[in-house]
């Protein structure tokens, strides 16, 4: 990006006067884009353009300050930091530096037409002056009537401030002679770390022609510079304004000293020879500073944390992650949950360590995560002896010496508290504090996000626990085996139904079904499904008028949503099942023998689409010692296959499983089927075995990726005798009925 103008213009004049009025050390302005909802940069001053190459267009809808600014028409505010940190973690964990900052709205009485953000200098009161206030006021006003620019194609007005004062050729020589005189050896950067001054002493420090350096920047040239301290210190300088310093060593024994020192055009840089350091005493990989090398494991941290969705994958995350990259040697985590503490998550602690703490008051506890939550403040403790002199047998409770208490805050509400100790004395950099801070502004809204997740979840556990029938009533003459598993990918709470029905001492009634959708709405109308199909089938209807009428229900309800669905009616004496689906999958008859027979009955239309459906019913004759297997489609469809090809392959698994016993053979038939892992959608399975003994049947909870199983049952009569002519394709088959709804 090439600096376009020096205040000539009246836009880079207005921006230069906003930053001399209200004391700002840089400004960024912000247009709203005519033909989406995007705000772009138009001009900056005081800031290396290339910190700001990822903020270059932002989307209105960023959780961003200057976004959140133009959005809401309001101030936006942080002091510093740890207020970054709390209330815009992602800025605060990119820009690890201290600052403050203020970012406003630009109207023009009818709506909003962008933004400025203004920057101060590390060290600014926790509020704007009255003085301070005004004069940001004013040059939104000034500033929006300068809007639109239109844009520019070559990118951002790069606004850069007038020199200091005016110097003639007599006394620029002087100041390159008064340079030259220095021990060690100086260099100017521009705003974007290049070159444009470099004393001959520094050239020889640095070993390398100046002509070489002029124009460039010294990581580029260099390749002992050439890791992120040099750059990343530059860019900490002028930020925060203040001097910083660091060591690096050039090839191969030579520790060189660096000073940065800013202002709104560049750095200047004092370089010396560390005189005072061992050569031999430390490792070239050791100039870095600890908060460059850890930046990989924050990056990480943040892109994985975007896809976790419970507490624990919260948690694991940040042991996984920070703790290795800090050189912890454990960690705990709390919720602040109803005034006391919950641990959450925890690393490395001895047990009683753990359970002292655990369910205490927050108004009684003397520990620092009590104190990190009242205040709102991180805080650390370098050393045994410290964490002693404030909660006095801490240290030795717990074993650890050092330790960062890090308190998790969500728009002022504390969510939850981290710790990261150390067995060992240990002290923590401004830079490692920074980066910390910035960590738990991030954790804190992954946290309550998850628990968030995690409230759903239960709430869906609950809500599919009381819809699904808990027991399935005993019927003589009839071993049944059923089985749910929900969906291991969203709420996990979805449509998938069963149910058996006692309709008289011989006959019964069994029907499995499945809702669109995986959402709350799904599981409300499968217990409307549900219920209406048992209120039908007690009431004396055939299976085709139970589909009728369960439809017309569901077509008045107008939700939007549609179910399929099948129906048995089971007559334990005479061994005749009449089925009727509504488009769901055809069942499976698995004979006495093993072989097993797809029932390829009319499917009809899904319920709740046309009120005056008609649905045909099919009798067949069940050989004895067979069993029919009722499933939904999470059984049987695979992503990218043909669901025909899913339904011929459960009948494989069910010829092929060795046992009987309807639950033994549920079981196997999950195994073959691998939904013991991951799951795309809800799985409910029902087997149906008349002539076995009777059994009972507890669901599943919903609150586990296992599914429950009822006791184990004696084995049924397959293959006890021949399969005969009778079943689904067998010429005493009763044939096709129509319902008469």
């Amino acid at each position: 990006m090439t600096p376009r103008g020096t205040g000539e213009v009246p836009l880079g004049r207005a921006l230069l006067r906003a930053m001399r009025e209200t004391g700002a050390s840089g400004a960024m302005l912000y247009e709203l884009a005519p033909d989406a909802p995007v705000l772009r940069l138009a001009a900056l001053s005081g800031i290396p353009p290339p910190v700001l190459d990822p903020w270059k267009r932002i989307a209105l809808a960023a959780p961003l300050p200057v976004a959140v600014a133009a959005r809401r028409r309001r101030l936006v505010w942080a002091a510093g930091h740890q207020q970054l940190a709390r209330e815009f973690p992602r800025t605060a964990v990119a820009l690890p530096y201290d600052f403050a900052l203020g970012a406003a709205p630009l109207t023009d009485g009818s709506g909003c037409l962008g933004a400025v953000v203004l920057v101060w200098p590390a060290g600014h009161p926790p509020e704007l002056s009255e003085a301070e206030r005004t004069a940001f006021e004013t040059a939104c006003r000034r500033l929006a009537g300068l809007l639109p620019t239109g844009g520019a194609p070559d990118g951002p007005l790069v606004v850069v401030p007038p020199p200091a004062r005016e110097v003639g050729a007599d006394e620029a020589l002087a100041a390159v002679d008064y340079v030259e005189r220095l021990p060690g050896g100086g260099c100017a950067l521009d705003l974007e770390g290049r070159i444009t001054m470099l004393s001959t002493g520094a050239a020889e420090l640095l070993g390398v022609a100046t002509a070489r350096m002029l124009g460039r920047r010294p990581w580029e040239v260099l390749p002992w510079l050439a890791g992120p301290v040099f750059e990343d210190r530059c860019r900490a300088a002028v930020i925060s304004r203040r001097p910083v310093s660091f060591t690096a060593l050039r090839p191969p024994r030579q520790w060189l000293a660096f000073r940065l020192f800013p202002d709104g055009r560049g750095v200047s840089v004092w370089i010396s020879a560390d005189e005072e350091r061992d050569p031999v005493a430390r490792r070239p990989a050791e100039a870095l500073p600890v908060r460059a090398a850890q930046m990989y494991h924050v990056l990480h941290l943040a892109a994985a944390l975007t896809e976790a969705v419970g507490v624990k994958d919260v948690t694991d995350l940040f042991a996984e992650q920070i703790v290795p990259a800090f050189g912890a040697h454990a960690m705990l985590m709390y919720a602040a949950e109803a005034g006391r503490l919950r641990t959450i998550g925890q690393r490395g602690y001895p047990p009683e360590a753990v359970e002292a703490y655990e369910g205490v008051p927050l108004g009684t506890a003397n520990s620092p995560t009590v104190r990190a939550l009242a205040t709102g403040e991180p805080s650390f403790y370098t050393s045994a002896e410290e964490t002693e002199r404030h909660f006095p047998g801490l240290a030795k409770l717990t074993g650890m010496a050092a330790r960062a208490v890090l308190p998790l805050i969500v728009s002022g509400r504390p969510v939850g508290c981290c710790v990261l100790a150390y067995r060992h004395p240990r002290t923590f950099t401004p830079e490692e504090r920074q980066v910390l801070t910035s960590l738990a502004g991030l954790m804190a809204q992954a946290l309550d996000r998850a628990f968030l997740y995690d409230t759903k979840q239960q709430l869906a556990h609950d809500l599919q626990a009381g819809l699904l029938p808990h027991r399935l009533p005993p019927v003589p003459g009839l071993a049944v085996a059923a089985r749910y598993l929900p969906s291991t990918r969203g709420m996990d709470i979805g449509g998938d139904f069963y149910d058996l029905i006692r309709l008289d001492e011989h006959q019964v009634a069994a029907v499995i079904g499945d809702v669109q959708g995986h959402n709350a709405a799904a599981a409300a109308l499968m217990g409307q499904a549900r219920t209406a199909v048992h209120a039908y089938a007690t009431a004396g209807a055939a299976p085709g008028e139970v589909l009728a009428r369960t439809n017309r229900l569901l077509a008045d309800l107008g939700q939007d949503l549609f179910t399929s669905c099948l129906y048995v009616h089971l007559d334990l004496r005479s061994h005749l099942a009449c089925l009727a689906s509504a488009g769901h999958p055809p069942p499976v008859l698995r004979y006495p023998s093993g072989r097993t027979e797809v029932l390829r009955t009319p499917p009809g239309l899904l319920l709740g689409i046309a009120p005056d459906t008609r649905y045909a019913a099919t009798t067949i004759v069940l050989p004895p010692g067979a069993l029919l297997a009722l499933y939904t489609d999470g059984l049987v469809e695979r992503p990218g296959t043909d669901p025909d090809e899913g339904v011929a392959a459960l009948a494989a698994d069910l010829a092929a499983a060795r046992c009987t016993d309807p639950d033994a053979l549920a079981d196997a038939v999950l195994s073959r089927r691998g939904t013991r892992t991951e799951r795309r959608d809800d799985v409910a399975l029902l087997l149906l075995a008349p002539d076995g003994p009777k059994a009972s049947h507890v669901p599943q909870a919903a609150d586990g990726p296992e599914a429950s199983r009822g006791p184990d049952r004696a084995d049924g009569k397959a293959d006890r005798e021949a399969d005969g002519e009778a079943g689904a394709a067998g010429a005493d088959r009763a044939g096709e009925t129509e319902g008469d709804g």
